[in-house]
């Protein structure tokens, strides 16, 4: 049963800040985002409420002898729309990740399987490319070190655009690939394997990071780049001493490079305090989807069969060359309603 107090509350906050954005009073900014996260829950309380309305004054047409048989028609067909739009509404009311909305870091790292694994993070790097440009997100390459035969030893891309942590945040985990790789001359299928993370931007009053607690080298930019990037010492490579996490980044311009190493630091120790509340509240159980663990084998591609295989929720889908060309919507959607339906149980919906 959905509680007609806190329907009530959502419905008066919503005009609350209608009211103040008229007056054009406040914090513009934060009213609107809030307004605007509150703007689809409205509009499914408004349908439900609406529904419910239909519903009881079709059961009281029902005594009067000259609509009964018109109530009689209309009832099975409101009865039937009764579950889909419950449902609909509990979606709209379960607990929004604050971070839904923020921009994403999604670094890519090669694991077993040699040049195989650097060719299959290059795979994947471009899959996760051309779906950002479908959905008209900015990919913007922080670090990136690729290898002779066109594979990656690492990359780490800040993603912005509308929900992209909200799309992303499920593809954290281990991608393996079976295939028979370019240097084999067997024709043997070989396993490897590439990490995935994918971590929601963090704003600096997030993470309060100590001057004392950093370590700013400046270094040679290696890699492509061109006769200035090699000529003029401007990466910067900062550690953080308390966790030992090293970021680095290789621009042109060494001011540019601290406040994109800075940026990308406190994004990993954002995710370090994530983790940390997500294992707390975990600690009684596990959530088959979005448990964090990124030693975990989310997901394999079979090149021979053409199969891709998510393991947490069992989906296979034979459209391995649609999926690695940035197809992806249809695995993150049944990621994502795998992820309500488990809040849903929890909540006892």
């Amino acid at each position: 049963m959905i509680p007609s107090d806190r329907l009530q509350q959502i419905r008066e906050r919503f005009e609350y800040l209608e009211a103040r954005m008229a007056e054009g009073s406040g914090d513009i900014a934060a009213l609107g985002r809030e307004y605007a996260e509150l703007r689809p829950v409205v509009d499914q309380i408004h349908d439900w409420t609406s529904l419910q309305a239909d519903l009881a004054e079709a059961a009281a047409m029902l005594d009067d002898p000259e609509m009964k048989e018109l109530a009689e028609e209309e009832l099975p067909a409101l009865r039937a729309r009764l579950p889909e739009a419950e449902k609909a509404l509990q979606l709209a009311l379960l607990p929004k990740d604050a971070a839904d909305a923020r921009p994403a870091m999604l670094e890519i790292r090669p694991g077993t399987g040699g040049e195989e694994a650097a060719l299959f993070a290059g795979d994947l790097a471009r899959m996760y490319q051309r779906y950002a440009e479908a959905r008209g997100w900015r990919w913007e390459v922080i670090e990136e070190q690729p290898t002779e035969l066109g594979g990656l030893r690492e990359l780490v891309v800040r993603i912005e655009g509308d929900n992209v942590f909200a799309r992303l945040k499920y593809e954290s985990g281990v991608h393996r690939v079976q295939r028979v790789p370019e240097t084999e001359s067997g024709g043997r299928i070989h396993p490897s394997a590439a990490t995935v993370a994918v971590l929601p931007e963090a704003e600096a009053v997030d993470i309060d990071i100590a001057a004392a607690d950093i370590r700013i080298d400046t270094m040679r930019a290696s890699g492509a780049g061109g006769q200035h990037v090699n000529t003029t010492d401007s990466a910067v490579r900062i550690t953080h001493i308390p966790t030992g996490i090293v970021v680095t980044s290789s621009e042109k311009s060494q001011h540019r490079n601290r406040e994109i190493a800075m940026n990308v630091l406190r994004t990993r120790l954002f995710d370090l305090e994530r983790q940390k509340a997500a294992d707390a509240r975990a600690s009684d159980r596990k959530a088959q989807v979005g448990s964090g663990d990124r030693s975990e084998r989310i997901r394999t591609y079979n090149f021979p069969q053409g199969r891709m295989t998510d393991h947490r929720i069992g989906l296979t889908l034979y459209r391995l060359e649609q999926i690695l060309a940035g197809d992806l919507d249809e695995i993150i959607d049944a990621l994502t309603a795998d992820a309500q339906a488990a809040q849903l149980a929890e909540m006892g919906a």
